[in-house]
């Protein structure tokens, strides 16, 4: 009996299945709006193959639920999952793709889920929900709920959507329909489309990759610029490389094939430098610059008993561009040596000892590249030894210089809202021969610098403390991908800043940086291709459009008169960093209290 029943049961849902799919190439044949959609779907820039398929099995529920039909599974199963359940899916596809493409991915199921909560809860009807794709919907309606759905996220995810929309509000400004033949040029727009997503300009934790590790510290290394952004290949055989080292630790020798220009950001340390007939060690504080040339064997010590030591690196490579490598000689397993890569008979006749002590030798370090040393040890390498020198500071320094001596502070640019020490690459001759500017700002808690951009130099800069943000101007992500624009247009580029977040500035683009928190904002500014470089200042006491002629100034903003150019230009009586908004709007209503 129960066997009879199940081959009645069969045919019934059989039947049913058949019908559904017979329902869906009736409606693909006769509905061109279902094969419109599942066009548009094709194209959608910045879909991966997943969310192309998501988009086209929402076309077919649209159409099945416009033609009075259900969906395949509610015909078996007579239910369908949750948007929760779907999310939650969807969510663990997105664990499975690269870091990239994980943020994007994630991003699609909160969407796809916020718009089956609507329509779950009777928040929209069926052709709204079709209209997220459909492709004669108004663009303008599109990008209103599209900033409304921004309001779901948190912190810097924020800003990354409203990017997002305003991109598609500009490329659906620009063209209104699809056009198949342009498909070469969308797929390279795609990618531009996911730099511009992620502001290719700003480099956070995650940009950094770990080269070495102990529990007495850290090498980090930030990404390829290049890799980051075509718009950074300037930038392509510059490295940066942060060091972290306990106090009283020991970093082991090497060398590297790039030359490297060394900043302490933080600690005391003694650096030795090592060639072949001589050693020089120099003892380092905060704000000292020293230059590493290529091949020269290297080691430090952090010499502070309570005090982590940090050391902002810039390297240059000289072997493979935009690649460089560190190799340690002095070591064994952990640092490798890369004596250990040599044949044993060689190693014989080039040391002129038996195998076995050089095995011995080369086998014994495993504590890594940094480790604990001793108050002796630490003493002992931090005086003057036979062989080499302690240079001091001050004066005709051999060695390191520091950034915050006197001489270098800009006293025309530093007033009760910040200052700026720099040395300008044509001013030293290690700088000179690397082309390398180096400045460092301090700006004061809700203060700002004044708008500038320099001439030549494109600006690395790392925030070493505090907290602010910077606003950019940028002609390169404004571009819609319409060869036919003409009018300049330019896109705001704007990051949020805290201690050990880095940023690049390229040559021309105007910039401000906004100090706010509860200390000041310190930050360390490497200028590439500094040599003959300009700062100059767009607002203060020395802006350059001060020394526009009255003719010219009125032909540039449309006829207004030259007077009311001037208040608005020559009313800043400050030159580099000024009260910030925050400063102004309270001295405003303080002043507003005390007329009242």
């Amino acid at each position: 009996m129960p066997m009879a029943s199940k081959s009645r049961l069969s045919p019934f849902v059989f039947f049913f299945i058949f019908l559904a799919l017979a329902t869906t190439l009736a409606i693909a044949k006769e509905d061109p709006e279902l094969q419109q959609c599942r066009e548009k779907c094709q194209y959608q820039r910045g879909f991966d193959q997943q969310q192309k398929e998501r988009c086209v099995s929402q076309c077919e529920d649209y159409s099945r639920h416009k033609h009075g039909g259900s969906s395949h599974d509610d015909l078996l199963w007579g239910k369908q999952k949750s948007p929760a359940e779907k999310l939650s899916e969807c969510r663990q596809t997105c664990e499975r793709k690269t870091d990239q493409q994980r943020h994007d991915c994630r991003d699609q199921c909160w969407e796809d889920y916020k718009r089956q909560e609507k329509k779950h809860a009777g928040g929209s009807s069926d052709a709204e929900e079709f209209n997220v794709i459909h492709p004669t919907r108004e663009p303008e309606k599109r990008y209103k709920e599209c900033i409304e759905q921004c309001k779901s996220k948190e912190g810097r995810d924020i800003e990354l959507c409203h990017i997002r929309c305003d991109k598609q509000r500009r490329k659906e400004a620009g063209s209104k329909h699809e056009n198949p033949t342009h498909r070469g040029e969308e797929e390279e727009e795609e990618g531009e489309g996911k730099e511009r997503e992620r502001n290719p300009y700003v480099f956070e934790d995650q940009h950094f990759q770990t080269k070495f590790e102990t529990e007495h510290g850290r090498v980090r290394l930030l990404q390829n610029f290049a890799e980051r952004s075509k718009l950074l290949v300037g930038l392509v055989n510059h490295r940066v490389s942060i060091l972290e080292a306990n106090p009283s630790t020991f970093i082991a020798p090497y060398h590297t094939d790039a030359d490297g220009l060394f900043f302490v950001a933080e600690g005391k340390a003694t650096i030795s430098l090592v060639r072949e007939d001589k050693r020089e060690s120099f003892n380092l504080k905060r704000g000292d610059i020293i230059r590493i040339p290529s091949g020269t064997t290297v080691y430090m010590i952090n010499r502070a008993r309570n005090q982590k030591l940090v050391v902002v690196k810039l390297y240059q490579p000289v072997s493979t561009p935009g690649h460089y490598e560190s190799f340690t000689g002095p070591g064994g397993k952990d640092p490798e040596s890369f004596f250990n890569v040599f044949s044993p008979e060689l190693l014989e006749s080039a040391f002129n000892v038996k195998r076995e002590k050089i095995q011995r030798l080369f086998e014994k370090q495993n504590q890594g590249v940094i480790v604990k040393a001793s108050e002796q040890q630490i003493k002992a390498m931090s005086q003057h030894e036979s062989g080499g020198g302690i240079w001091p500071f001050g004066g005709e320094s051999k060695g390191p210089f520091n950034l915050f001596e006197k001489a270098y502070a800009s006293q025309s640019k530093s007033n009760q809202y910040g200052q700026l020490f720099e040395v300008a690459a044509d001013d030293n001759k290690d700088l000179r021969e690397l082309n390398v500017g180096v400045s460092f700002a301090n700006i004061t808690k809700g203060s700002m610098t004044a708008p500038f951009y320099n001439s030549k130099a494109t600006k690395i800069v790392l925030v070493i403390r505090g907290e602010g943000y910077f606003e950019m101007a940028c002609p390169h992500l404004s571009k819609s991908g319409q060869q036919q624009q003409q009018q300049q247009h330019y896109e705001r580029v704007k990051g949020q800043l805290r201690k050990g977040v880095l940023y690049v500035v390229p040559a021309g683009h105007p910039v401000i940086t906004v100090s706010h928190g509860s200390q000041n904002l310190e930050l360390l500014c490497l200028d590439v291709n500094g040599l003959q470089n300009e700062k100059y200042t767009l607002a203060g006491r020395r802006n350059i459009i001060r020394q526009l002629e009255k003719t010219a100034l009125e032909l540039s903003f449309g006829g207004v008169q030259e007077k009311e150019i001037r208040e608005v230009f020559e009313s800043q009586s400050e030159e580099f960093f000024f009260k910030g908004p925050s400063q102004s709007q309270q001295m405003q209503q303080e002043d507003g209290f005390a007329a009242e």
